[in-house]
Parts: structure tokens; sequence; C-alpha cells
């Protein structure tokens, strides 16, 4: 049997792992549940003010919304 070289080729990256691919998730989902508020809270109050406080709160919001407002 000989050897082949390195298992890992240089030039390709290494898959991410899981923890990496979670904090990318996160991430994205945090900021689609900032949008998401923010346009709501848009359409409903059409206030800047508001549309920064429910933008901050994001996904808690976006469930208020859903399960009071809109239910």
């Amino acid at each position: 049997m000989s050897y082949s070289g390195p298992i890992n080729d240089p030039g390709v990256p290494p898959r991410p792992t899981v923890v990496q691919r979670t904090t990318t998730v996160a991430k994205a989902g945090v900021g689609f549940g900032s949008a998401l508020a923010i346009t709501i809270s848009w359409s409903v109050d059409h206030s800047i003010l508001w549309a920064i406080i429910h933008g901050f709160f994001s996904w808690f919001y976006v469930a208020y919304y859903a399960l009071f407002v809109r239910g």
C-alpha cells in the first residue's frame, strides 16, 4: 500500500461544524425577524419610533402580532 498524500486537500476548505452552521443560521434568523417586525410595525403604526422598538424585540413582536392582533 502506498501513501497517496494529505487527507485534507489544502485548496478545499473543511466542512463547517454544527456550531458554525447553527451560528450562521441564527444570525440570518435574527436579521429576518427584525426586518419582519419593522415591516409589520410600520404597516400598522406608521411610526419610526415604534418600528425601531419592535425591531429591537423582533420575533417577540412578530409572535405577539400573529397571536393577538391578527388572530
